[in-house]
């Protein structure tokens, strides 16, 4: 629903403007000792009219706000009323002040300044027909008409160019109102949408990769139960272990705290603990290196990197069926590189499917204006980077 114009908000001010006019005037006519009492009664009968006339048909169709034909229906039944009660008494002409502002309220410019010129017209006539004395009417009456028709349309015709530029200024701070709150409520979702994203990639990561690997441990341990006795053992420790620190993830996931390998330990320190575990759970061989001085860097880049490798590592127990594996955390100054290379079967990057987890992978990164690049042909394995600005 649209707001109250501007001018609308200040009616009662008008109201009262109209009623002091319509009082004062009836005040002026009542107190006209050059005019015999009965005709001053008249006047004053005649102005109450007017006055009811406003109040009952007028006032109502300005409120309303439609320019229509009842405008004009209102402006003869004022003529009506009006040019009697001048005849009568010259003075009730000062109904004009509350009259003319009246017609630039029903219509627009050009047929209210025509309604005001009728009115003025019809009170210079009056007055020429009560003298039959056309030099003093135009020396009287017809100046003092001129300069009302004149005034009301330079008024109105400005005072209807404010409003409408109000009334304007006001739907445009509106729009601009409605806008924000749409921009905060898309934000607001986007920040939803992305905050799912991130929990669902940090799921996948974490939980669902540590299942994987208890799974696949808990398989092995079962296929080697009969044959070798301590490897089942073995391979259910691991399993263990590795149960312990999705728990430890989960955790952290519901608390939205740092990853439980980042909780008091550096990203090198997580890296090396991550690759030393994948080679003990695989029996792959398995080579961790660092290269420059470390810095330090925002948490929000640091779980990124230990994704991106844990997606790595979580791709090669799946697929690769890699035989040595080589992990290396570079310190360049100005961006961190991590570097995951393996020498198993490889597969087409653009005919990847999203098993492959690169997707989400490549979203982590670019949050923090990274870069992933994925080197791997057929039979010729895999080299994952990941490379983002030291924040």
């Amino acid at each position: 629903m649209e707001d109250t114009p501007t001018w609308l908000n200040r009616f009662p001010m008008w109201d009262a403007y109209f009623g002091l006019v319509a009082v004062g005037t009836s005040g002026f006519v009542a107190t006209t000792g050059s005019v015999p009492v009965v005709a001053r009664a008249w006047a004053v009968a005649l102005l109450a009219g007017l006055a009811a006339w406003y109040w009952l048909y007028g006032r109502p169709l300005i409120r309303s706000e439609i320019e229509d034909r009842r405008a004009y229906v209102y402006f003869a039944g004022v003529v009506v009323l009006m040019t009697p009660a001048v005849a009568l008494v010259s003075v009730s002409s000062f109904a004009l002040l509350a009259l003319c502002p009246q017609a630039y309220m029903l219509m627009d410019a050009l047929r209210a300044t025509i309604a005001v010129l009728v009115l003025n017209a019809a009170d210079v006539v009056v007055a020429y027909e009560s003298t039959r004395d056309l030099a003093d009417t135009v020396a009287g009456p017809l100046p003092v008409a001129a300069t009302i028709v004149v005034g009301s349309a330079v008024f109105g015709t400005w005072a209807r160019r404010v409003t409408i530029q109000n009334d304007e200024r006001a739907r445009l701070i509106r729009q601009l109102d409605g806008s924000r709150a749409e921009v905060a409520r898309l934000s607001h979702e986007a920040g939803v949408l992305a905050e799912r994203q991130r929990l669902a990639g940090d799921i996948h990561d974490t939980v669902a990769q540590g299942l994987t690997s208890v799974i696949m441990l808990i398989q092995a341990a079962d296929a080697e139960l009969e044959r070798d006795v301590a490897q089942a053992r073995r391979h259910l420790g691991l399993a263990l272990d590795t149960a312990r620190d999705n728990l430890s993830e989960a955790r952290a996931l519901v608390g939205a705290l740092t990853p439980a390998e980042l909780d008091g330990s550096s990203l090198a320190d997580a890296l090396a603990r991550l690759v030393d575990r994948f080679g003990r759970e695989t029996g792959v061989r398995v080579d961790f290196s660092t290269e420059g001085e470390p810095v330090g860097l925002a948490t929000a880049v640091e779980v990124v990197l230990l994704r991106a490798v844990q997606e790595s590592l979580a791709n090669i127990r799946r697929h690769a069926g890699a035989g040595l594996l080589t992990v290396r955390l570079a310190h360049l100054g100005g961006t961190v590189a991590v570097e995951v290379a393996d020498d198993g079967r490889g597969f087409d990057p653009e005919q990847a499917s999203g098993g492959y987890g690169l997707g989400a992978m490549r979203a982590r990164v670019e949050q923090v204006s990274g870069k992933l690049t994925v080197d791997s042909e057929p039979g010729r394995g895999t080299t994952i980077r990941v490379e983002v600005p030291d924040l």
